[in-house]
């Protein structure tokens, strides 16, 4: 899971650096849901095909799912880290656990513990300290990226969690990332890119100045140790911990994501940001474990009763 996490967040400093040398974030979004429909749909095709039948109700969630969550989820972290320092972009985006337990509250009638309005109130005001709003300097489409990132993940994971109740993890990762394969295959404008964009050379940046990569070894580097493997990892972690230890595991991307962000782009916070960061995270593990459904009488035993959850997302 730790590995998983480490791959998400360093995935932020790589994609920044192909978004930089010419493919849109719509196009990146469009590549790694692609290579998600090809590498898991071969690990079915091996596995269990009997996965390639869903239900027409099934196909309507995953429709949803993959537009509305996986597409948007993806395409909006994008053009966040296109504007955004990446561990900040992350930071919002991670706020979806909040959103989830408000909805869950407000929607599903499900009990939230109390500790809950304290994991808002964090959130609330690290992620004040970290934008500076007395003096913010951050992009005001950034923040509405991220944000939007955000609302969408919450979907992804309320809708996911209950399509995941019918279908093994996998199969989610493979429908949905069709969906969204076919969406953005629509309106990424993919074909608009040069071929050459792909084999032309490109700076890694910041602290790897000096190494000049082409473009398509980032890239590649994206879709597959970017995406697919951290969804293995992931998917593997779900098979021995809860889904909300492995949400607040999950979490410890946005803390990769700073580090490697300051290593490799030298993108740096003062220590009054680090000290929010450090308060936001305080409120997402906070909040991971405000739910609770109703009938349960303790939060173990809804710990135990949720085994899976569709892939983290990026």
């Amino acid at each position: 899971m730790i590995v998983g996490a480490a791959l998400f967040g360093i995935n932020g400093s790589v994609s920044k650096v192909v978004i930089g040398a010419g493919v849109s974030p719509a196009q990146l979004t469009f590549f790694r849901v692609l290579s998600t429909v090809i590498i898991a749909g071969a690990v079915l095709l091996v596995s269990d095909r009997s996965q390639f039948r869903p239900t027409r109700r099934q196909l309507f969630n995953l429709a949803a799912l993959g537009i509305g969550g996986l597409a948007m989820i993806q395409w909006l972290y994008a053009v966040a880290i296109s504007i955004l320092p990446v561990g900040v972009a992350l930071l919002i985006e991670y706020t979806a656990v909040v959103f989830v337990a408000l909805a869950a509250w407000l929607i599903f009638n499900e009990r939230v513990q109390p500790r809950l309005w304290f994991a808002i109130g964090a959130v609330l005001v690290g992620l004040a300290v970290v934008a500076q709003v007395w003096n913010s300097t951050l992009a005001l489409l950034g923040v509405l990226a991220a944000f939007g990132a955000a609302i969408t993940y919450a979907f992804y994971f309320i809708m996911g969690e209950r399509v995941v109740a019918a279908m093994p993890p996998m199969a989610v990762a493979f429908w949905a990332s069709v969906f969204a394969s076919a969406f953005w295959g629509v309106f990424s404008a993919w074909w608009t890119l040069d071929p050459s964009t792909l084999a032309a050379d490109v700076s890694l940046s910041g602290a790897f100045e000096s190494i000049v990569v082409p473009v398509w070894l980032p890239l590649l580097f994206v879709v597959t140790l970017g995406a697919f493997a951290p969804f293995v990892l992931i998917f593997s972690a779900l098979g021995h911990l809860s889904a909300t230890a492995v949400g607040i595991l999950a979490s410890s991307e946005v803390l990769f994501a700073f580090i490697v962000a300051w290593a490799w782009l030298g993108e740096t916070l003062s220590t009054l940001q680090v000290g929010g960061a450090a308060l936001v995270l305080v409120g997402i593990v906070v909040a991971q474990t405000a739910r609770t459904r109703p009938g349960d009488q303790t939060l173990v035993s809804t710990e135990e009763s949720v085994v899976e959850a569709p892939p983290a997302v990026p």
